[in-house]
Order: structure tokens, then sequence, then C-alpha cells
């Protein structure tokens, strides 16, 4: 079957199916009989079936017009729509940011980062979370305007992607209540003994966690590892164990979660970059990111 018609004599056939007729059809069109009767012919031959046959001094759908008719009613509803939905998207400008949520970045802190953003009235947000290989990709090739990462892209001279520091955090050991009092009994030391939940190592904080462990001699006893820091908190709050987190988002923690603070995990924090496909940063909500956090 060929595909080779336009839009135009899908648009023919279906005012002469609403006007029950090529004269009346022809009409409503303007034009002569014999050209809509040639442009409806043309979609015929092209979709390999017959749309219309005689019925007395008229014409009637067959089977596979009522078809094609159920399909060009939500065609042309939608066509004719077009007009309201361009003005209104004209007297309404947004500005797109689309930005790629790296999934070892804490869910938590994400809204606190774009913040500085958040309060443009024509902002229009697209956020895509994956591994963070697959964001640096999508970023060169356009695909986004930024990357959100608690790294920075690695050197690659076949991609050129460039890193803003957003600034670091220091991490903090927070327990739900019912493991707080056994928590902050000799901490940091109570780690080995109360249950402990940690990101996985696809995190870039976490080898700074196993080194704190190693410098204070403690074998921590991990119930639980987790790639989604927010899937961690969840956890975390319901019993499950006590868990190290950014500062940044410690009173969500508190309030979201109802969390205490147990101690501070010294020496370790965790960072935050934007990675752009441009050495200029030209998207005007970048910039203004970027000179929230400096």
């Amino acid at each position: 079957m060929s595909t080779n018609y336009s839009y135009r004599h899908l648009y023919y056939f279906w005012v002469v199916a609403k006007e029950g007729g090529l004269t009346r059809g022809a009409e409503r069109l303007g034009m002569a009989v014999q050209t809509v009767s040639t442009q409806v012919r043309e979609l015929e031959r092209a979709l390999g079936f017959a749309l219309l046959k005689p019925a007395g001094r008229g014409v009637v759908l067959t089977e596979a017009g009522q078809a094609a008719l159920r399909q060009a009613d939500q065609i042309f509803q939608l066509g004719e729509q077009l007009p309201a939905l361009v003005r209104d998207a004209a007297s309404t400008p947004s500005v797109r940011l689309a930005v790629g949520i790296s999934n070892g970045l804490p869910k938590l802190a994400v809204r606190r980062l774009l913040l500085p953003v958040m309060d443009d009235p024509g902002l229009r947000l697209l956020c895509h979370e994956d591994q963070f290989e697959g964001l640096l990709s999508d970023l060169a090739l356009h695909r986004l305007d930024v990357v959100l990462a608690d790294r920075a892209a690695p050197a690659n001279p076949n991609l050129k992607v460039y890193s803003h520091s957003l600034g670091a955090s220091a991490m903090a050991w927070y327990a739900p209540k019912v493991l707080v009092e056994a928590a902050k009994r000799d901490f940091p030391q109570s780690l080995a003994e109360v249950p402990v939940l940690l990101p996985t190592t696809h995190s870039a904080v976490r080898a700074g966690i196993d080194h704190w462990f190693e410098r204070i001699g403690v074998k921590p006893r991990i119930v639980g590892e987790f790639e989604d820091s927010a899937l961690l908190a969840t956890f975390g709050s319901g019993g499950m164990g006590v868990f190290p987190a950014t500062e940044l988002v410690e009173d969500k923690l508190l309030s979201r979660y109802d969390l205490i603070r147990v101690g501070a995990c010294e020496g370790v924090q965790e960072s935050f970059f934007a990675i752009g496909a441009d050495k200029k940063v030209a998207h005007p909500l970048i910039r203004r990111l970027l000179l929230a956090w400096h």
C-alpha cells in the first residue's frame, strides 16, 4: 500500500463525507466537482481501498470510508484548535530548561539547587533522570541544556562538555527516633552496632564515607544499600537504619521524614556540579543558576 498522499486529499474527502456528497462538498470548498472527485480518487488509490460508493444520486461511505472518516475527524478537529494554541503560546512566552539529573545526586537536593531559577514566571522545566554517562551523551547532542551531578565530567576529547562547581555540603548522620538513643551513644563507634544504610558505590560520596569509616576504625553494620537517595531516606525513616546525608537537605530530613541528626561525618562532603555543552554559558537560567551558587 502506498502512503503517497497529502492531507489535502484527506481534507477533501472529509468535507465530502461531512456534506454527504461530491456536489455539496465541492460547493463548500468552492471548487469544481471534477477536481474534488479526482482528489478523493487519489486518496483511495494511495490507501488501496474505496472510501465512497454510489447511493442514488449521491454517495455513501464504505466501511473503509467510515474508518477513514473517524481518523480524519480527530485530525481536523485538532487542526481547528491550532490557531488558538499558537495564539496562547505566543501570548505566554516560556523559557524551556531541560535538566538531566544524575542518579547519583540526592533527589532532595535537586530542588534546592534549582531554587535560583524556580521563580521565573516563564519557566518550563523538563527533568530527566538517568545514568551519568548517558546524560553526558544527551548533553553533547544538545538534547539537554544542563546536567546536575555529584561529580565533574571526566576528561574526554570526544565529548565536549564543561563542568561548573555549584559548591559542596558537609555530610551528617541521621536516625529515626527508635534508633537515636543507640546511635548517639558513643557515636561514631556506635555505627558498628546499630543498623546502617548507605548509598551504593554509584554515588561519588560513597568513597568518602568508606574512607571515613577506615579513618575512625569502625566497621559499620550495613543492612542496606540504595541507589536512590529518596528511597534510602524513606527506609531510614521507617526504622531500618541510620544513614548519612548531605546537610543541604537537613531541614527536609527533620521535618518531612521525622528524622533526628546524630552527628557529623567529619571531613566528608558531597559536591554538586552543573555540566553544560558550551564553554560560554548562553542559557539565561543556567547563567543565573551558576551566579547564585558562586
